[in-house]
Order: structure tokens, then sequence, then C-alpha cells
């Protein structure tokens, strides 16, 4: 349970305001998601991390160059291909001649942002690499811990997996991210818009609007944010729904139930309340659940998707009323 002190109602109108500001900020930027954006924030504010999955040339990477401008964190940038190895990521010891001893040379992970660009072209082994500093935020190398400086976001980008080139994600990565979240083609009169200004429009133009002091405290906030007894079993009973489909051969681990009451935690901070409703845990269930699925062999032949089951397993778990007494299951 939440034990922290309650928010008061001046501290929750200043964490949305700052939220809307930040919001705003991205927006200019990235034109036509703005759902996009506040779960990016989300993630951000609820220390997950984020894996966005689309087509090239949609503005993946421009979404997460841009919260890394807004909130004047120190970001790093990795472009993964096949050749990119573990230490290209993480760091190495190398051996100092001039002292005559081995020194730690961190890599881009020790970073605010960490934007892995493509993730899935890499190699599972480097893919691996990230494992342990997205979960520990911490990096181990030669049995030697560093932390990676806080707050700590891992924005990963990868193209779908049909495309050549590429490596599916094991699980155990996939369960490491928060949200999987797809940018989308943009609207014609938005597309339009982004030809207009396109030499204009970048995430270096951006003015930063906070600090990593104050995410940090933004972060502290959102564990504060009450949640009503019923709302446990409800974000439980929704897990278990995936775990009982007929369609799905893994569903969501203890660890995505708690992704999920962390994510409705910032979710509802951003909206300006400092408690949850079942409504933030049925809008965050498919971008915190969906990845999270392994569908049946049977279900994939009917090319029937994750979110397509999960949005049938969250219609078959009663929503809880205000007197704690669950509402009848919607057909």
């Amino acid at each position: 349970m939440n034990t922290h002190e309650p928010l008061s109602q001046q501290e929750v109108q200043g964490f949305a305001a700052l939220a809307a500001r930040l919001a705003e900020n991205v927006n200019s930027v990235v034109l036509g998601k703005p759902q996009v954006v506040r779960l990016a924030l989300t993630a951000l504010f609820a220390q997950g991390h984020v894996l966005l999955e689309d087509v090239p040339g949609v503005g993946k990477t421009t979404l997460a160059r841009a919260i890394a401008a807004t909130v004047r964190g120190e970001w790093r940038r990795i472009q993964f291909t096949p050749d990119l190895l573990p230490s290209d990521v993480v760091g190495v010891t190398i051996f100092n001649q001039a002292t005559r001893g081995f020194e730690f040379h961190p890599g881009p992970v020790f970073a605010n942002i960490v934007i892995a660009d493509e993730i899935n072209r890499a190699s599972p082994k480097t893919q691996s690499a990230l494992l342990e500093v997205m979960e520990e935020r911490t990096v181990t190398v030669d049995g030697v811990r560093h932390p990676v400086p806080q707050p700590f976001l891992v924005v990963a980008t990868q193209n779908p997996v049909e495309m050549d080139g590429t490596y599916r994600l094991p699980e155990a990565q996939l369960d490491r991210f928060l949200v999987k979240l797809s940018v989308g083609y943009p609207d014609e009169a938005v597309e339009v818009e982004v030809l207009r200004g396109a030499t204009v429009r970048s995430p270096e133009a951006l003015t930063a609007l906070t600090d990593t002091a104050t995410v940090g405290e933004m972060v502290t906030m959102a564990r504060r944010v009450h949640i009503a007894e019923p709302l446990y079993g409800y974000a439980v009973r929704l897990a278990a729904a995936t775990r009982t489909h007929p369609h799905v051969r893994v569903g969501v681990s203890p660890r995505g139930v708690i992704a999920l009451t962390r994510a409705a935690c910032a979710y509802a901070l951003i909206d300006g309340r400092g408690w949850i409703m079942p409504e933030d845990l049925k809008t965050l269930a498919e971008p915190v659940f969906a990845h999270r699925l392994l569908l049946t062999p049977e279900a994939q032949v009917r090319g029937m998707s994750a979110a397509e089951v999960l949005r049938q397993a969250v219609a078959s778990v009663p929503v809880p009323l205000p007197s704690g007494q669950p509402a009848p299951a919607r057909g």
C-alpha cells in the first residue's frame, strides 16, 4: 500500500501545471500526437522506460530528443547496429599506463535520458546489456557497480520485427519497458504543417522548462498518489484475466501489475488528481500490458493482435464502484 503522506491540492495543481507545460513544449515538435507524448511523460514520472515501435521516419527519435531537451537533462544516443558490442553501451575498464592502474570509461548509458535507436537491429547479446541498467539503474563492469545519473529514462525505438535486419527483443527485456507506444502516421493536416516547418521544428530549438532535480521531485510526488484498496484488486484481476484468456500462452506477470499501478499514479497526477480512478487503469492497460503477452500459436495463425486480446480480457473484468462493489462486466 501507498503509505506516503497524501499530496496537498497545491502540490497536485503545481505538478499538473508543469506537466502541461512540458507536454506543450514536446507537442510543438511532435505534432498531432498528444496522447503519445502524455504516455511518454507518464513513464518518465513513474521511473519507467519507453519502447517506441513503428516504421522509420514517423518521429520516434524526435519524441525522445524533445523530452530530453525539455527537461534539461544530459542525454546520449546509441545507434544500435549489428556490430555494436555490449561494452559500447555500458562502458569498459582500460589500463592507464600513466597511472599504472585500471580506469572505468563510462558508456553512453550514463545519462539522464538514453535514446536507444533501433534497438532490435543489434544482436541479442548487446540488447541484454541494457537489462541491468534498466532495472537496477547501475552497471557492473569487472565486478564493480557504477550507478547511472538520476532521473534515468531509456527511450528505445525499434522497427517492426518483420523488417529486414531486425532481431526480436526477448520477453525478459520487453518486460523491462513500462510502456510500449506507437507514434503512427500523422493525418494529412499535420503532415502538411510538418512540411511547411520542416527546417525549423527541431528538438534543439526547444527551450528547457525544468531541470533534472525538479523531475526527481515529480517522481517522488507520483509515489504519493492515493490508490483506493478496491483498485489494487482491480489491477490484479486485470492481469489475472490475461493469464486465463484462451488465446494467451503467457499472461501479465506481477511485475506488470506493479508497472500498471505506478503508471496510473503518474497519469492521474498529470490529469490534476492526487488519486487514481478505474479509468486510469483501463486506459493504461494496453500500453503497459500488451507487449507483455505471448499469444497462443492458434491466435497468431488467426491474425489476432495482443492489443485485441487484451481489450477482450479488460472488458471481462468488473469495474469496482466507489462503494467497493464491482459493477457488472460489459458483454
